[in-house]
């Protein structure tokens, strides 16, 4: 488990069930996307799984799992539309998949006394798979662990998270946002890796979405708009141009993103008249960048309105 980066409570406490042999049978990851709750996920089963198999360093329990061959291991997550793999995803996991599991569970496990199942993540469950998988966390089979990852736990049959010990991640600080991009992202310049870390937000998943896109650029632009107020176009237009391109469709839906998050920035500088005008252009761009996508709105224009919307920034 020594490979993810930040939350050293949360690993903590893991590692002290395992030691202490008081492990849960389920376990509930908890936290924002991005912070690394399936790294930890897959490293905590390469602990279990090694640990009771008696194979020392994990290598051949490891090489099992990444090859995707470990007969104890079992991953259940979104599979591509009509089993093409480069197809989008299906919006759920089906009962179906939960189902395929009973076969496991009928018979012992097979490289030492324990199995793990990870379901990445439960709140893609259809319900009646979240029915089909409360059956067995009320029954456990033999020597089986559930590592649940949740996004939103909110969203869960309150059975379901009554039966788990929470294991609560939070977003990663500045100096382990910057370990884990120094990692990932080698060849980042410094002031690429800086935004990142900045738009990130303390999650290097998200900051990875943003990687190669240039969103320094877009950062330094947003900056002068929001400081001068652009009173004569120039920046909006630049901007507008520069992502209006139908190769540029990765940096606009980058754009969108960033606009809410850059305005969001803003308030904690701000006070009285000034921190109204940031919020209320944080609302408004929020509506811009959904309605854009849901309604597929002309790129060009809507770089330009929520371009116009930073630039309200200055008057406050």
């Amino acid at each position: 488990m020594s490979r993810v980066r930040g939350n050293a409570a949360a690993q903590a406490l893991f590692r002290s069930a395992m030691d202490g042999g008081t492990l849960h049978h389920a376990w509930l990851l908890t936290g924002p996307q991005g912070v690394g709750k399936s790294t930890f996920a897959r490293e905590a089963a390469t602990s279990l799984l090694s640990e009771a198999a008696r194979d020392p360093g994990g290598a051949r329990t490891r090489a099992l799992i990444e090859a995707g061959s470990h007969p104890d291991f079992r991953v259940l997550e979104r599979l591509p539309k009509d089993g093409k793999p480069d197809a989008e995803l299906a919006r759920s996991i089906t009962i179906s998949q939960v189902r395929s599991l009973n076969p496991l569970f009928a018979t012992t496990p097979s490289l030492s006394s324990r199995r793990v199942i990870l379901i990445d993540a439960v709140d893609a469950l259809e319900r009646s798979g979240a029915n089909a998988l409360l059956k067995n966390l009320e029954e456990p089979p033999a020597g089986t662990i559930f590592l649940l990852i949740s996004h939103a736990p909110g969203r869960l049959l309150p059975t379901i998270r009554s039966r788990c010990r929470l294991l609560r991640f939070e977003p990663l600080d500045r100096e382990d946002m910057a370990a884990a991009l120094d990692a990932l992202l080698p060849e980042a310049t410094p002031d690429e890796r800086d935004t990142l870390i900045r738009v990130g937000m303390g999650s290097p998943g998200r900051a990875l979405r943003f990687a190669g896109l240039g969103l320094e650029k877009i950062d330094e632009a947003l900056q002068r708009i929001a400081r001068d107020g652009d009173r004569d176009n120039a920046e909006r237009v630049r901007l507008m141009r520069a992502l209006s391109l139908k190769a540029a469709q990765p940096r606009y839906e980058a754009f969108l993103d960033r606009v809410p998050t850059f305005l969001a920035e803003q308030a904690p500088y701000r006070s009285g008249q000034a921190l109204r005008t940031a919020l209320d252009a944080y609302d408004d761009a929020r509506q811009i960048a959904s309605s854009a996508r849901a309604l597929s709105l002309d790129a060009g224009g809507t770089v330009f309105e929520l371009a116009g919307v930073v630039a309200r920034l200055a008057r406050g």
